[in-house]
């Protein structure tokens, strides 16, 4: 059985041989900051420690049972105030926790109900735009029909004058409809 051999240098527990880390004391948040980067940058390979995000107080529920009621009777002891000003102002605690908490839930209905509208409002100038936008295209699908049966006719003389007139005035119905940044009239 082989005893495993020791380094001359190592000296008996300490790990790794290595010299202890002088002590330095932070004067300032800036030096504090700097010395626990200092420290996890020495190994980088180990999780750097991320606290959790407190959590937030919450009152103690109030007892489902009383035993020591107070009364207003001229027999009560002179620590029965101190009892009674605990209970109260814990009670006025809960009451304000259960305040905000009803008031930070309207916000956020508030919001949520704004961002729906706001999402609703989109929707509807999408479909506008869009409906505009197949109007548009149909439009001039119609007008480029019309301009190859104009050349069509063209071919043939004689059909041409009533075909011209009908086509005039479909185009002036088209261009009284259209956009003038469209068809490049001003």
């Amino acid at each position: 059985m082989a005893v495993p051999q020791k380094d001359a240098n190592v000296k008996p527990g300490k790990a790794g041989g290595k010299e202890p880390q002088p002590l330095i004391i932070a004067k300032t948040p800036a030096e504090e900051q700097r010395l626990k980067l200092e420290r996890l940058m020495r190994n980088p390979d180990k999780l750097a420690p991320i606290p959790e995000r407190p959590k937030e107080w919450n009152p103690r529920a109030p007892p489902e049972f009383v035993r020591d009621v107070m009364g207003s009777s001229a027999g009560a002891g002179s620590g029965e105030f101190h009892v009674y000003r605990h209970l109260r102002r814990r009670e006025y605690q809960r009451q304000d926790f259960l305040d905000r908490m009803s008031d930070k839930q309207k916000l956020d209905e508030d919001y949520i109900q704004k961002v729906q509208d706001n999402q609703t409002a989109a929707e509807e100038r999408t479909a506008k735009r869009r409906k505009k936008r197949e109007k548009l295209k149909l439009k001039k699908q119609m007008a480029k029909k019309a301009k190859l049966e104009s050349q069509k006719g063209s071919d043939k003389e004689d059909s041409s004058a009533s075909s011209n007139e009908s086509t005039e005035e479909q185009e002036a119905e088209d261009d009284a409809e259209l956009p003038s940044f469209i068809m490049g009239k001003r």
